[in-house]
């Protein structure tokens, strides 16, 4: 089962597996960044006043929740640029690693708007009321009042929504980008045994995500403190 252990267990392999688990912890932060910025879009969507806006809202959450992330994947790789393609007349091709970022960043937004909306939704009425009576516009109260209160509230969501992206980093191995996951197979096609890199590929996952519990854990401890 581990026959071939001591010839993949060098520091130069151990090397190529810590640049692919860097890779898969850099696509995770930049998604998790991005999918913020489309969580807080999706969350003020969500809870508009115009129907319209909160269609969108409902429909965006709906749809990328509702199907799975690799099939997002495959869309954004097969499908778009075939339209692309059609349209211009010429030849388009993504980066492996732009279409992880993009196929993982609009699912976070999707996870991570509800989080907003219910942080957005826990702040306390009567802190609107007053930013209406001090004559601070809606962008202002929710810049200034709201919003920082709501990501306070959501940080160990938002944490387990990182935690959850570097595990679905390895999705993107689907397409022949080079993370964590497609270097333990490209390992094991080199020696002819697979168990050994998948297991070194797993302690890599769990010492990327048990250390990012461990600070979470102190942060949300600070920010309890605070309170």
């Amino acid at each position: 089962m581990f026959s071939a252990f001591d010839q993949i267990f060098t520091v130069a392999n151990m090397q190529y597996l810590l640049r692919g688990a860097l890779i898969s912890l850099g696509i995770a932060a930049v998604s998790l960044l991005i999918g913020l910025i489309f969580g807080i879009i999706g969350a003020s969507c969500k809870i508009s006043k115009h129907a319209f806006l909160r269609a969108i809202g409902n429909f965006y959450v709906e749809v990328i929740r509702g199907t799975p992330m690799l099939l997002q994947i495959m869309i954004i790789f097969n499908v778009i640029p075939i339209i692309v393609t059609s349209f211009t007349g010429q030849a388009f091709r993504m980066n492996y690693y732009v279409i992880g970022i993009v196929a993982m960043s609009i699912n976070s937004g999707a996870y991570t708007t509800e989080l907003i909306r219910s942080g957005i939704n826990g702040v306390d009425k009567g802190q609107w009321e007053a930013c209406e009576t001090l004559g601070l516009t809606h962008w202002q109260t929710m810049r200034l009042v709201v919003l920082p209160q709501a990501f306070k509230r959501i940080v160990p969501p938002v944490v387990s929504e990182f935690i959850t992206l570097i595990k679905d980093s390895s999705l993107i191995s689907t397409i022949g980008a080079i993370e964590l996951m497609n270097s333990a197979k490209v390992l094991g096609a080199t020696y002819y045994e697979y168990m050994s890199p998948y297991c070194l590929a797993a302690v890599f996952y769990l010492a990327m995500t048990l250390t990012i519990s461990m600070f979470a854990k102190k942060l949300e401890g600070k920010l309890a403190e605070s309170d």
